[in-house]
């Protein structure tokens, strides 16, 4: 199973939801780095559960452990390996649906891709419980690059029709993003965000779970960082943001909406600010142009899909007796799963951005 991210930055995610242990190792971060732990776990506690009725009840502290990397406060530019134990996990809830395959799980394409032999209690390694040492390395990221002045945040766009106001693409300041990091829900209009904890209670209180739209800014990231063609920046961005359990679509700057206009309206045209730097007037193309960033703030949108765990029943098969069954899922689940993705969305534009970051001149 490949859960490696090979670039200028390495890494790796291992364990399963219901094992003793999830962690990362990270390779080819710069040595000399301080790493402040207690930004480290705020970052993490982001994605943990709430006991706000929002989310599962299963209770993990997610204290990261860090073996190896780390050393009197900064990073020693050896691999930087860290550990977060399984506490809260009832592997029984899984018992008596070993073999039938989940609709919206990996249950049936798991067993086929390992033979039968991969971990189903709690998803196994495909759960979204992997998203927190994502986080830990994002985190990690997160840190050196808020260093070199570049910030990256994001808000929950939407859940299931209900829409939080966008990020400004030109102007979003770093108070903005730091304003959204504090913030148990994070959304820009609190009202809206009512409202979405509403619709999302509502599909609890049924059986039932809803999606919605992540939307993402990364701010005074320089100009120049990048490639064209496969080592692009929306080719690391997108190869990161997959790797987040339930997202289904991914869109920067106007993105689909840019299919529907004219190139005189989706063109950005550029000036000289005040400041001597060459900018644009507008932000349709994301701050990305040819793989290589514009200095225009990058922005991206992403797709999350409702969370597949539901307890209303459902037709399946048995895929180890070959027939049809009824299925109907116990346990602990989130009825929205957006809000804990919003950390792990950061988490990859940060390392996206940081491992892009480490070919610009005197980093």
């Amino acid at each position: 199973m490949s859960s490696t991210w090979n670039n200028k930055i390495t890494f790796s995610i291992f364990g399963e939801s219901h094992g003793q242990a999830i962690g990362v190792c990270m390779d080819n971060i710069p040595a000399g780095e301080s790493l402040d732990l207690d930004e480290i776990y705020r970052f993490m506690a982001r994605r943990a559960p709430k006991k706000d009725g929002l989310t599962t009840a299963r209770s993990e502290k997610d204290i990261p452990q860090i073996m190896s990397g780390f050393y009197n406060g900064k990073t020693t530019g050896t691999p930087i390996c860290a550990i977060i134990a399984n506490t809260d996990h009832h592997s029984q809830d899984y018992s008596n649906i070993s073999k039938l395959a989940r609709p919206g799980h990996a249950d049936y394409t798991g067993a086929l891709r390992y033979r039968g032999f991969n971990d189903l209690r709690g998803g196994g390694h495909f759960s979204g419980r992997l998203t927190a040492p994502l986080c830990f390395a994002g985190a990690v990221a997160q840190q050196i690059l808020r260093r070199r002045g570049i910030y990256i945040g994001a808000h929950i766009a939407q859940i299931h029709g209900i829409q939080d106001k966008s990020f400004d693409v030109i102007n979003t300041s770093k108070d903005d993003i730091r304003e959204l990091w504090d913030k148990d829900f994070p959304v820009i209009i609190d009202v809206q965000g009512n409202e979405m904890k509403k619709e999302i209670q509502k599909a609890r209180q049924a059986g039932d779970s809803v999606g919605g739209v992540i939307e993402a800014i990364a701010i005074n990231v320089p100009a120049g960082i990048g490639s064209p063609m496969f080592d692009g920046l929306e080719n690391s961005i997108a190869q990161l943001i997959f790797g987040i359990p339930a997202v289904k679509g991914l869109e920067f700057g106007a993105g689909f909406a840019s299919a529907e206009l004219t190139g005189s309206e989706n063109n950005d045209e550029f000036y000289v600010n005040d400041n001597g730097h060459v900018v644009t007037k507008t932000n349709n193309h994301g701050g990305i142009l040819g793989g290589i960033s514009s200095g225009m703030p990058i922005t991206l949108r992403v797709a999350v899909k409702p969370t597949p765990s539901i307890s209303k029943p459902q037709e399946t098969v048995d895929y180890s007796a070959m027939k049809n069954e009824t299925l109907e899922i116990k346990g602990r689940h989130d009825p929205c799963i957006v809000p804990r993705a919003v950390p792990a969305v950061e988490a990859a534009l940060n390392i996206a951005i940081l491992n892009h970051m480490l070919d610009y001149p005197n980093f």
